[in-house]
């Protein structure tokens, strides 16, 4: 019998890319199979990032750079081998419950004992008191899709922009095409790339600033790089 190329193999798993049950039974036929299908079930990660299982596979795929961001917090990096694939590199989105995920991440495992009871475990203890870390460690996951993912389409943040490295790989970028910022800490070289961001991303149908603190002259460099990235269409 003659096997199936694998462009009639990934044209028909492709009807199964939300039948993730399936695709795990799939995904134990051979290798060739294994290759094909992991794309489908690491493509669309959003609705999951809740979970602290695949933030913590995330984390083991971060480079020297992005985990040096986390030393500050006393963040403990997961100590596994590294995962057989890049997953990162599937995926096509990146929304905001990253942030549930992090945080999720970080209760149950991201502290030593101590450190953890300091944070959670006394009566003063709210929301806001590992704003700091859990934003650090989505900065460093932003970085890792930006730096990996050769797919994304929709990215979407909220909170604190802490790693520049963010706008300088938007701005290498070429696949995004919804972009959502929420955030308040534009200073003037994250300005400066963000523009030259919207003048160079000619695949961009929408921008989302909302809550960004600008001042009038931000605002107004904004909609001339806007115009000028219309033009270029």
């Amino acid at each position: 019998m003659i096997p199936l190329p694998n462009e009639c193999l990934i044209k028909i798993l492709s009807n199964f890319k939300s039948n993730y049950r399936c695709l795990f039974s799939c995904l134990l036929v051979n290798r060739n199979w294994c290759r094909i299908i992991v794309p489908f079930l690491w493509s669309e990660p959003t609705e999951y990032f809740n979970d602290k299982r695949l933030i913590r596979t995330y984390l083991l795929l971060l480079n020297v750079e992005e985990q040096t961001l986390l030393i500050p917090f006393e963040i403990i990096i997961p100590n596994y081998p590294k995962p057989l694939f890049e997953y990162t590199r599937y995926a096509t989105s990146v929304g905001i419950y990253l942030h549930d995920g992090v945080k999720n991440w970080l209760k149950e495992e991201g502290y030593g004992e101590e450190r953890r009871n300091l944070i959670f475990n006394n009566d003063d203890y709210d929301d806001y008191d590992d704003h700091w870390p859990v934003n650090t460690v989505k900065c460093s996951l932003i970085a890792l899709f930006l730096r990996t993912s050769k797919n994304l389409k929709i990215l979407r943040f909220e909170g604190i922009i802490y790693d520049k490295k963010i706008f300088q790989y938007l701005y290498e970028n070429t696949t995004i095409t919804y972009l959502d910022f929420y955030t308040d800490n534009f200073d003037s070289r994250a300005l400066e790339i963000l523009l030259e961001v919207l003048c160079r991303n000619t695949t961009l149908i929408s921008l989302n600033l909302s809550y960004n603190e600008l001042n009038t002259k931000g605002w107004k460099a904004i909609a001339k790089a806007l115009c000028k990235n219309e033009e270029k269409q």
